[in-house]
């Protein structure tokens, strides 16, 4: 016999009540497998068997209140088998055993993705950390492996289904029998359905539901099978409370010009993907915010293009990354933010927030929108390691591996618009972040230089700030100072 006693809850959490149990004595049960669900003032915790077996006596009914290390039920081992004796009208299908396909960790924060495309159909064989899925947050897009070889038997999250992080996206079915169970399991489940539709909530959900008067309908459940938790409800009650503030909000936005009947016709209408609508949301929650400002200037491109034509070889064959221009933007920018911080600081409630580090934000475009990738503690760094750090960050950002924590925490943004042609832009802040460098493409003009017209590589820059916090001056100083460094590149050496 196998105890289950309570896991450790966290930090200063002493207690918690029991909120659902999913199996009852006597039924089969494996190992990992769920078997209940605690509630704490904070979290949920999930309870999983620590072995396979059968279901004996549950010790703490549901709404108990339970310490850490409580004794939860027992298992019997070596009794699962008996307890499923249906199993034996299907001998194809025996050998064959079921393996969820969860959402993998998102990252901190993040609560939930959409589904945005299944790799595999239900029916096909698949190979272990073979693609199944790819997943869409609100930065990143996530793809999910399959945890095990076989064949895909159900898909439970279809294609634009917007999923929490504890969700199971499908099952696998793995072993001798996986192709011969692959046909039944590939049909709808309703009683599955009716199952989950009579889910049991929480009692603490239940009580605060009523305290508050919500309909069970109103809140989305993030428990097992959509069960309803306290948090569930705590977070329909502040947005009900946040609705009711915001309501004038709506009328914000421009209704819709009329359209004809022809011209509907030939529109095609595509719903925003999740990171595009929050790349939408930020863009506009900064000029909402933010006293936003541009101040322009241009720099002479020369001197860095002859330094890197001169040791970009021998830079490569030493380092293995090639020499480009963004570390000699970067390491003026560092630069110019020690003699003007307020431009590396951010606003907090009436305080200011300064730095003493950089973390560097290099805006990068992928195929599904824009991200930002942070470099933590740049400022530490050499030519090498930020251009190493750029790349691998770029390709990662292009290939939608980027983590959430890895675009968190930046202190000052650069966004190179020059990429793709752009000559003169003003960039939009990313909040909290007071400053942005907007680079631009670098053209021959003609310029005077000590009497002479000369043909020089120009490129405009662009500083936009938030006002509140730094004046006209710092930022001009700030673009003099990054004008200075890279038209005469010794000075970043000299520290002048």
């Amino acid at each position: 016999m196998t105890e289950v006693r309570v896991p450790t809850l966290g930090e200063s959490v002493t207690e918690a009540t029991v909120a659902t149990w999913f199996k009852k004595p006597g039924d089969a049960v494996q190992a990992d497998e769920m078997l209940c669900e605690l509630e704490t003032d904070k979290v949920t915790v999930e309870v999983p068997a620590p072995t396979a077996g059968t279901l004996g006596e549950i010790i703490a009914a549901e709404g108990e209140t339970v310490g850490v290390d409580a004794l939860l039920a027992t298992i019997n081992a070596g009794e699962a088998a008996a307890a499923a004796p249906k199993a034996a009208a299907a001998p194809a299908a025996a050998s064959a055993a079921a393996v969820d396909v969860m959402v993998p960790t998102l990252g901190e924060s993040v609560t939930e993705a959409t589904v945005s495309t299944w790799f595999k159909q239900v029916g096909d064989t698949v190979a272990q950390d073979e693609m199944l899925c790819e997943l869409e947050t609100d930065k990143v897009s996530v793809e999910v492996p399959s945890p095990a070889a076989g064949v895909l038997t159900e898909i439970i999250a279809a294609e634009g289904a917007t999923v929490d992080a504890s969700a199971k996206l499908g099952v696998i079915s793995s072993g001798e029998g996986a192709t011969a169970a692959a046909a039944p399991a590939a049909a709808p489940a309703p009683a599955q359905a009716a199952a989950t539709a009579g889910a049991k909530n929480a009692p603490s959900a239940e009580k605060m539901m009523a305290e508050k008067g919500l309909d069970a309908n109103t809140v989305a459940g993030t428990g097992k099978d959509g069960r309803i938790m306290k948090e569930d409800v705590m977070k329909a009650a502040a947005s009900a409370g946040s609705a009711v503030a915001a309501a004038p909000a709506p009328a914000a936005q421009a209704p819709r010009a009329p359209v004809s009947a022809d011209d509907a016709a030939r529109e095609e209408r595509v719903k925003m993907t999740r990171l595009r609508q929050t790349i939408a949301r930020r863009l506009k929650e900064a000029q909402n915010t933010a006293a936003m400002l541009t101040t322009y200037n241009e720099v002479d491109m020369t001197a860095v293009m002859e330094l890197r034509n001169q040791y970009k070889g021998e830079f490569e064959k030493k380092h293995g990354v090639r020499l480009g221009f963004m570390s000699f933007f970067t390491k003026a920018c560092v630069h110019a933010l020690k003699e003007v911080p307020e431009v590396n600081a951010e606003i907090d409630g009436t305080d200011v927030v300064y730095k003493n580090f950089v973390h560097m934000g290099i805006a990068a475009g992928t195929p599904t929108g824009l991200v930002v990738p942070v470099i933590r503690d740049v400022d530490q760094m050499s030519f090498a390691a930020i251009e190493k750090a750029i790349g691998e960050k770029g390709r990662r950002a292009r290939d939608g591996k980027l983590s959430m924590a890895e675009m968190q925490g930046g202190t000052f943004t650069i966004s190179n618009g020059g990429v793709y042609g752009s000559l003169m832009s003003s960039p939009i802040l990313n909040p909290p972040q007071s400053g942005i460098l907007g680079m631009h493409k670098i053209q021959d003009r003609p310029m005077a230089i000590n009497g002479q017209v000369v043909i020089r590589p120009m490129m405009y820059l662009a500083l936009s700030y938030d006002h509140r916090i730094v004046d006209g001056k710092g930022a001009v100083t700030f673009l003099v100072r990054v004008k200075e460094a890279l038209e005469d590149p010794q000075r970043l050496l000299m520290d002048l």
